[in-house]
Protein backbone atom coordinates (compact mmCIF):
# COMPACT_ATOMS: atom_id res chain seq x y z
CA UNK A 1 0.00 0.00 0.00
CA UNK A 2 1.52 3.44 -1.02
CA UNK A 3 1.91 5.97 1.41
CA UNK A 4 2.80 9.36 1.74
CA UNK A 5 2.71 11.47 4.63
CA UNK A 6 3.69 14.87 5.19
CA UNK A 7 4.76 16.72 8.54
CA UNK A 8 6.51 19.87 9.64
CA UNK A 9 4.13 22.36 9.26
CA UNK A 10 3.21 25.28 11.00
CA UNK A 11 3.33 28.92 11.45
CA UNK A 12 6.81 30.75 11.35
CA UNK A 13 8.05 34.48 11.36
CA UNK A 14 8.67 36.16 8.03
CA UNK A 15 12.78 35.16 8.04
CA UNK A 16 12.43 32.38 9.79
CA UNK A 17 12.79 28.44 9.12
CA UNK A 18 11.17 25.14 8.67
CA UNK A 19 11.78 21.56 7.89
CA UNK A 20 9.23 19.72 5.85
CA UNK A 21 9.25 16.15 6.10
CA UNK A 22 7.50 13.55 3.63
CA UNK A 23 7.52 10.15 4.78
CA UNK A 24 6.84 7.16 1.73
CA UNK A 25 6.23 3.53 2.06
CA UNK A 26 4.95 1.16 -0.52
CA UNK A 27 7.38 1.93 -3.42
CA UNK A 28 10.82 1.73 -4.19
CA UNK A 29 11.47 5.74 -3.50
CA UNK A 30 15.07 5.09 -5.45
CA UNK A 31 13.37 5.32 -9.24
CA UNK A 32 11.11 7.97 -8.46
CA UNK A 33 11.11 11.72 -8.93
CA UNK A 34 9.88 13.27 -5.95
CA UNK A 35 8.95 16.81 -4.55
CA UNK A 36 7.37 19.05 -2.69
CA UNK A 37 4.27 21.72 -4.23
CA UNK A 38 2.21 24.02 -2.85
CA UNK A 39 -1.00 25.60 -3.08
CA UNK A 40 -1.67 29.04 -1.92
CA UNK A 41 -5.82 29.68 -1.59
CA UNK A 42 -7.56 30.62 -4.71
CA UNK A 43 -4.34 29.98 -6.82
CA UNK A 44 -3.17 26.40 -9.02
CA UNK A 45 -0.70 23.74 -7.01
CA UNK A 46 2.33 24.94 -7.79
CA UNK A 47 5.82 22.75 -7.89
CA UNK A 48 8.37 23.77 -5.59
CA UNK A 49 11.32 21.42 -5.55
CA UNK A 50 11.98 17.85 -7.02
CA UNK A 51 14.51 15.61 -6.76
CA UNK A 52 15.68 12.21 -8.78
CA UNK A 53 18.57 9.93 -6.76
CA UNK A 54 18.90 8.25 -10.37
CA UNK A 55 20.77 10.85 -11.53
CA UNK A 56 21.68 13.11 -8.13
CA UNK A 57 19.30 15.79 -10.23
CA UNK A 58 16.89 18.52 -8.92
CA UNK A 59 14.70 21.24 -9.48
CA UNK A 60 13.91 24.09 -8.02
CA UNK A 61 11.04 27.06 -9.14
CA UNK A 62 12.61 30.41 -9.13
CA UNK A 63 10.99 31.82 -6.23
CA UNK A 64 12.78 29.54 -3.45
CA UNK A 65 15.90 29.09 -5.49
CA UNK A 66 18.62 30.06 -2.49
CA UNK A 67 16.30 29.87 0.06
CA UNK A 68 14.64 26.13 -0.29
CA UNK A 69 17.01 22.78 0.13
CA UNK A 70 15.11 19.50 -0.97
CA UNK A 71 17.58 16.46 0.33
CA UNK A 72 16.40 12.43 0.58
CA UNK A 73 17.78 9.61 2.82
CA UNK A 74 16.56 6.56 0.51
CA UNK A 75 17.33 4.48 3.47
CA UNK A 76 14.52 5.73 5.10
CA UNK A 77 12.28 6.44 2.38
CA UNK A 78 11.97 10.00 3.55
CA UNK A 79 12.07 13.58 1.87
CA UNK A 80 12.96 16.88 3.29
CA UNK A 81 12.40 20.10 2.68
CA UNK A 82 14.70 22.54 4.40
CA UNK A 83 12.55 26.20 3.92
CA UNK A 84 14.82 29.54 5.10
CA UNK A 85 14.59 33.32 4.80
CA UNK A 86 10.73 32.43 4.26
CA UNK A 87 8.24 35.27 2.99
CA UNK A 88 4.53 35.53 3.82
CA UNK A 89 4.17 34.77 -0.06
CA UNK A 90 5.35 31.09 0.63
CA UNK A 91 1.92 30.63 2.89
CA UNK A 92 0.25 27.55 1.24
CA UNK A 93 -0.18 23.68 2.13
CA UNK A 94 2.75 21.71 0.86
CA UNK A 95 1.94 18.50 -0.53
CA UNK A 96 4.62 15.96 -1.03
CA UNK A 97 4.22 13.89 -4.16
CA UNK A 98 6.15 11.49 -6.48
CA UNK A 99 6.50 9.48 -9.47
CA UNK A 100 8.81 6.96 -11.36
CA UNK A 101 11.33 8.57 -12.90
CA UNK A 102 11.23 8.91 -16.80
CA UNK A 103 12.21 12.55 -17.88
CA UNK A 104 14.73 15.01 -16.66
CA UNK A 105 13.66 16.17 -13.26
CA UNK A 106 12.70 19.88 -14.23
CA UNK A 107 9.99 18.19 -16.88
CA UNK A 108 8.73 16.11 -14.15
CA UNK A 109 7.93 18.37 -11.92
CA UNK A 110 5.03 19.46 -12.26
CA UNK A 111 1.46 18.40 -10.45
CA UNK A 112 -0.23 17.22 -13.50
CA UNK A 113 2.98 14.29 -14.01
CA UNK A 114 2.56 12.75 -10.22
CA UNK A 115 1.04 9.89 -9.17
CA UNK A 116 1.36 9.34 -5.31
CA UNK A 117 0.25 12.70 -3.60
CA UNK A 118 0.24 13.11 0.46
CA UNK A 119 -2.06 14.93 2.20
CA UNK A 120 -0.83 18.24 2.78
CA UNK A 121 0.84 20.32 5.81
CA UNK A 122 0.33 23.61 5.72
CA UNK A 123 2.89 26.41 6.33
CA UNK A 124 2.29 29.91 7.65
CA UNK A 125 4.60 32.60 7.72
CA UNK A 126 3.22 35.39 9.13
CA UNK A 127 4.24 38.37 12.33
Amino acid sequence: QVQVVESGGGLVQPGGSLRLSCATSGFPLEYYVIGWFRQAPRKEREGVSCSSSMDGSTYYADSVKGRFTISRDNAKNTVYLQMNSLKPEDTSVYYCAAVLHTQPVQAMCSPSKMNYWGKGTPVTVSS
